[in-house]
This record gives structure tokens, sequence and C-alpha cells, in this order.
């Protein structure tokens, strides 16, 4: 089939010419360079051109530069960015999700009429993408287009993750006691815990009226496109509403205007916005929803748990995700306790940092029950059990989404909820916890077991000893070195010149790929990834092996190879590193120098571009934005011998450096332990 011909009104940047052509970046640049006959940009910047796809395209064949076969989609998907329009290209997507599986119309109820309507551009597109769909399958051309528009608008949507959307359809199923016929999303985003819930209960034996599965899946979103994405999403799945579950998707402001309101739902999952202040406070005043109480205008996300909670049915399950603070603010502390006598709160799960978005946090997981209202004696449960699963890092083999290891986590969770005692799992009695605070941060409750501080505290001494020792060894080699009278000051010679003469290259780092990058322990295919040289601790960012080798081939990443010197250009952060752990896919605030090693020494070059005094010369300081500029940094002309020598002293430098920063991390943490045990009664006398 002839591949569909693009709109000559289309822009594509330098990366998107990249990746027709199957080549790096650096070589589209080359050609730019070299061909006088290349086009010419029809629009944005200098540093960041566009360019016409039809141009492109014609002068890529003219010069035979396309190589391998384009994948068909690949080079339609310039023309939805040629949209512009965040709504218009999530509202396209979500058209042709529901036209690939028979459902045309508008894609979600609540919408305006004029939703549905295509304009010619749109339309044309529609047609192109539904033939092209014939070959590729309905499900990969909808999963293309839906995962392209995610990632580029990654900074204004919080995707659900798959394993968590699956921890928790875990926990209502573990929790919940009879059929699930009804399962509701009152914040569905595009979909993944409607998904989810489709696959655990759709075919489940006698979980709807007819015994031949689920009956009712509803979902609603105050973003219309978000709302239009779930119902395409679960129409490609196969949920199309000619077969149980009937299926109900809804644009709307769920606590302001609640399109489910006469639905009390067996489950309902959801992971609300959080930390927003104009939720309807004022205008919800008297709202029958507040049970435990009108939440706080900072408290809007005890707006949905009351909002969940109203919405199930007798014995339903409620199961969403939380940010930390809400467990333990002081606004919220009377509500919470409402929660907890009525029986409403019967679990509180803690994620470790990378479960779900913003990834910096770790993140809660309530579960709530219905059918404990507290008004008859008896029916309040004595106990909350709570669940911390912060140390559920990865470990070889078992690596998920974030670095979190995803597979112990529910094994924890579900031994939990089943009942079984463990570490990091305690179930505490509802009046210890109606104090002052009622603080129900996990962590707070479980107490730490004398075995395994012992075993930590005997790993962090072999830690202090063994940075104890290498500082030794490099203090030993440093202080025997004498600083010689100044002779002849030698030339000095910038990074400009050197590049001209070809004893370094220079790469610029780029913008990442937010939507890929994973956060957490780094398995052994995965590259790093830096942001910076001198950032506080956190979890590790690192890319999948196949997102570096496409974004290596295309020339969208900058990747770094043995021994290449990494610079980080920021003023405020000025730092240079020679790169031992290479592949490192490099952010937009760094460069990497690779310098051929039969003229240049790169732990030499990284010594001397590291001085302070070399960065205040090519640095501008005019603000705490203001860069290093590299090529004006400058080192001595030294043979390279006499460039090993000094590059041997600077990897002592270096070892002095990282030993005496090591010591320090693990003293303050041997500090802190002694501390917690000697609280506890539990050192011996001296």
């Amino acid at each position: 089939m002839p591949e569909p011909a693009a709109s000559p009104t289309v822009s594509v940047p330098l990366a998107e010419v990249a990746r027709i052509a199957g080549v790096g970046r650096a070589a589209v640049s080359n050609w730019r360079r070299r061909h006088e006959t290349f086009p010419a940009p029809i629009g944005g910047t200098d540093a960041s051109p566009l360019f016409s796809l039809a141009e492109i395209e014609a002068w890529l064949h003219g010069e035979g530069k396309i190589k391998t076969a384009v994948e068909p989609l690949e080079r339609l998907w310039p023309e939805y960015e040629a949209l512009g329009d965040r709504d218009a290209m999530g509202l396209l997507v979500a058209q042709v999700g529901l036209r690939l599986c028979g459902e045309p119309g508008r894609p979600a109820d609540g919408l305006p009429a004029a939703a549905g309507v295509l304009d010619e551009q749109q339309s044309g597109l529609l047609k192109r993408t539904l033939e092209l769909a014939g070959t590729k399958g309905p499900a990969e051309t909808f999963g293309f287009l839906l995962e392209r528009w995610l990632r580029t608008h990654v900074r204004q949507i919080a995707v659900t993750p798959g394993p968590l959307a699956e921890l928790m359809t875990d926990i209502a199923a573990v929790v919940h006691d009879g059929a699930v016929r009804t399962v509701l999303d009152p914040a569905c985003g595009t979909g993944t815990l409607l998904l989810s819930a489709g696959r655990r209960w759709r075919d489940s034996e006698g979980s709807s009226e007819s015994g031949s599965g689920l009956a009712k899946l509803r979902g609603q979103d105050r973003d219309p496109v978000l709302a239009s994405l779930t119902r395409a999403q679960l129409a490609v799945a196969g949920y199309t509403g000619a077969a149980p579950p009937e299926i109900a998707v809804t644009a709307a402001d769920t606590l302001r205007a609640d399109a489910h309101a006469d639905v009390r739902a067996d489950v309902v999952l959801c992971n609300p916005p959080a930390n927003e202040r104009d939720w309807g406070h004022a205008e919800l005043a008297t709202d029958a929803r507040w049970a435990f109480g009108q939440p706080p205008r900072t408290e809007s996300e005890l707006a949905w748990v009351q909002h969940i909670a109203a919405a199930l049915a007798p014995g339903g399950i409620g199961v969403m995700v939380l940010p930390p603070a809400v467990a333990a603010r002081r606004a919220g502390r009377r509500i919470r306790a409402g929660l907890l006598r009525a029986g409403v709160l019967r679990t509180v799960i803690a994620l470790p940092p990378g479960a779900a978005p913003p990834h910096g946090v770790g993140l809660h997981v309530w579960v709530l029950r219905a059918g404990g209202t507290g008004e008859e004696p008896g029916t309040s449960p004595a106990e909350i059990t709570l669940v911390d699963t912060a140390a559920r890092q990865s470990r070889p083999g078992a690596m998920g989404a974030g670095g979190v290891d995803w597979v112990r986590i529910t094994e924890q969770v579900v031994k939990a909820l089943q009942g079984a005692g463990g570490p990091g799992n305690v179930t505490v009695p509802v009046i210890d916890l109606l104090d002052e605070e009622v603080n129900l941060t996990p962590a707070r409750h479980i107490p730490r077991g004398r075995a395994a501080d012992l075993v930590g505290l005997r790993r962090s001494w072999a830690r202090f000893d063994a940075h104890a020792g290498e500082l030794r060894d490099a203090a030993g080699v440093l202080s025997a070195l004498e600083p010689v009278e100044a002779g002849d000051v030698a030339p000095l010679i910038t990074v400009a010149d050197l590049e001209r003469a070809g004893a370094l290259e220079i790469r610029g780092g780029q913008a990442l790929p937010e939507a890929e990058v994973e956060r957490g322990a780094r398995p052994a295919d995965g590259a790093r990834v830096l942001t910076g040289l001198r950032l506080p601790g956190g979890p590790e960012l690192w890319l999948p092996a196949r997102a570096v080798t496409e974004g290596e081939k295309t020339g969208a990443l900058t990747v770094t190879a043995s021994q290449d010197v990494v610079v980080s250009m920021l003023a405020r952060d000025f730092d240079v590193h020679v790169d031992t752990e290479a592949p490192s896919v490099l952010g937009p605030q760094l460069c990497a120098l690779r310098v051929d090693p039969s003229v240049l020494d790169p732990w030499f070059l990284a010594g001397c571009l590291r001085a302070p005094d070399n960065a205040r010369r090519a640095g501008t300081h005019a603000s705490t934005t203001s860069r290093v500029d590299v090529r004006r940094l400058r080192v001595p002309r030294f043979s390279l011998e006499e460039q090993r020598r000094y590059g041997e002293i600077y990897r002592r430098i270096t070892t002095f450096e990282r030993e005496l920063q090591g010591l320090r991390r693990v003293g303050g943490e041997l500090v802190r332990s002694l501390g917690d045990l000697l609280s506890h009664g539990q050192l011996p006398r001296v």
C-alpha cells in the first residue's frame, strides 16, 4: 500500500528529520552545512529551526539519504503535531480509537456537539490514519498515537502507571467480599484504572446479574480530552457497550457536577488531583457528601475521600492514591478522626518514591469500606492496618516502573490485608490514633526490628571502615606532594582551539524524554541519566536500553562514552567529571568533551577545566542562571607524558573527594542509627 502523502504545511524539527532519515542529529546538521540544496527553515528559531516535512522528504529521496524504511506511523505523527493545539490533537487521537472500533460520534458524554466535528485537515489526517490501521491493527495504531501524545504533553498530564493500577485492583479484589458489578473512577484521566478493573472483573464468574461478567464501568473527568481518551481506550480494549459491561464516561467536574450521583459502586478506584485550591469549597459548603465535616479549602484531597465514601454501595471498597501529607496535615485531623470512628478508613499503605508521579514523593494508598457508620454498637472496627512498603526497591530480576519492586510490594500488601504479620505491617487500635494529631503515616507507627537495626549498624560500620581506608591511602599520596616554585608559565590553549585542532569534540546535552525516564535502582542494561553533577541525594534516574538506542540513533539523546569529560555549564553548579560509568545520558545543562587520547589526556583536561579560576574567567555571572562558556575554558599546553602525570594526580584528588563525601554520608547514618538505638534503650552500657 502506498504511504500517505504528507501535508506541505507540516513542519518538523531537526530531531524529526533525523528520525525520518534513520541517522543522528549531527548528521543532519552536517547535511545543512555541506549541501546548498538542503531545504531552508520555514519557522522556529536559529537554535531550533523548523522545516517543511514535504520538502525534507523530497530532498532525502532525491539525495538517497533514506537508508531504511520509515515506519508509516512515525511519518504521520508530525501531522498531528502540526495541529498545534493539545486538545485538538488529543480529541483526534480519541476519534481514531473510536472509529477503529466502529464507535463514531462524541468521544465522551457531556462534550459539546462541536467536539466531534473535524475540520478538513483533521478529517484528512483521520482518513489516512485509519488506512494505515488496516495493516498495523487498531490496538497498535491507537497505542502509538496515545503514547506519543502523552509524551508530548508529559508536563501537563500525570498518568497512573500500569503496575500501580494493578496493585489497586488487587487490593479491591482481596478486600471485597462479594460480586463486583459496578466499578467507578470519578477522576479517570486516560482510563488506566478502569482498564485494569475490566481485566480483573469482566470475565470473573458471577460478577454480574447475568453471571457473564462485570455489569457497569463508570468514569468521569473534568478534562474533556482525557475523558474522550478514556472512552477510546476502553473501546480499543473491547468495551464498546455492545456486550457487558455497560460503559459510561462523562466529561464534567466531579465535585461540582457529579454525573454518577445515582450510582452506588461496588468498587471505586481513583487517583484524584492533588493540592487544589479552586475545588468548590465555598459553593459546596452544605453538600451532603461531607458526612465527616466540610473539608478545609486546603484539603481538596479529603473532599475526594468523602466523595468516594458516599459513592460506595453497602460493603463497597474504595482504593485511592493520595499525597503523604494528607495523613498528617493538622487541618484535616477532624475528618481523619471521623473516618476512623465510623470504620470507613480501613488501611493506609505507604509506597516508595518513584511509584507514580510526582516520582520524588512516596505516595499513600487509602482503602475505604462502606457500611461502618458508627451508629450501631460494635459496627466500627477496633483496628486499622498500616503498611509501609517504602523499602521495596527493586532487586535484580524484579525491576519495575520507577525502580520499584512491584512484585514484592503486592505480596506484602496482600499478606497484610489478609491479616498476616510481617516486617513493614502493623495493626493499630483506632483509639491509639485518636489523639491531637490523628497522624496516619505508617512509618510513624511501625516499630523498627532490633535484628534489622543491628544488621544495618554493622553494614554501616563496614562501609565507614572502607571509606576511611581509601581516604587514608589517597591522603598519603597527596600529602607527599610538594608544590614547586613557579618557573616559566606554561602557555594556555582554549577548548575552542582544541576543538578546531581535532583534539576533542563537544557534544551538548539535550532535552530528556521524561515519560521514559525511570527512577530508582538501575538495571544492568539501563543507562543513567545526568541532569547535573552536584544534585542532592535521591532516586537514581535512568533510561531503558531500548530508549537509549533509539535516541542515540536519531540524535535525540546525547550519550557518553567511557572517559568522556562531562561539564555542568550552569555557573552556580559548575563542575567537571570524567565519566567512568558510561554510557550516561546528558540533560540540557551538561555537555560531553570526547578527547583524542593520542594527543589529550581526559583526566588532565578535567582537572584543569574544573579549576574555580577557570570557570570565573569563562562565565558571565550576570544572574543565577548564567552559563559557563565551555569553549572559553583554558588548559596548559603540556606534552602527553606530562598530561598523564598530572592526570594521575587528579585521579587521586577525585578519589580523596569521593571517599571524603562517602565518609561524611555514612558517618551521618551512623549518628542517626546510634541515636535511635540509644533512645530505645538498645545500646549496652559502656
